[in-house]
């Protein structure tokens, strides 16, 4: 049942960013560029996605267990470090760059677009890198002999 209503609720944020238009890397550069032709469009969709997402947020707030009975685990507040402001640093440059991010390149790869592949393997070689570079710094720190 949990991986059945993950597939659903994938399929409906996939159909969103569909209609919404956020598949396509222009309307996504365009409001990134703010001193030319700027498109507010992904702002409004962002505002309609806290308007529905903020009150999940407080319902689950007050609850132990989700409605498929997982637990919910809400992180608690990290302070801002150098660490994650150079990973969304890196992250915006990335979809800056690409006019693509994560969420919406799994449904280009759906949708057989092959500007999402090259997307896809990049990230996901970033992604291989940087847990390299972390692991290989975190074996350095370490003890020797740990």
């Amino acid at each position: 049942m949990k991986v059945l209503s993950a597939a659903i609720l994938g399929v409906i944020f996939g159909v969103g960013l569909l209609v919404s238009g956020m598949l396509d890397p222009a309307k996504v550069l365009g409001f990134l560029d703010v001193t030319g032709q700027w498109n507010p469009q992904l702002a409004f969709v962002m505002g309609g996605a806290i308007a529905v997402a903020a009150p999940a947020f407080l319902y689950a707030r007050r609850r132990s267990a989700s409605l498929l009975d997982a637990p919910i685990e809400i992180p608690k507040g990290q302070p801002i470090d150098a660490r994650l402001l150079s990973g969304a640093g890196l992250f915006g440059l990335g979809w800056g760059i690409a006019g693509i991010c994560p969420g919406p390149a799994v449904v280009l790869l759906g949708l057989g677009g092959g500007p999402a592949w090259v997307f896809a393997i990049t990230m996901v070689v970033g992604g291989l890198g940087g847990q390299r570079l972390i692991v290989n710094r975190v074996r350095a720190a370490a003890p020797q002999g740990a």
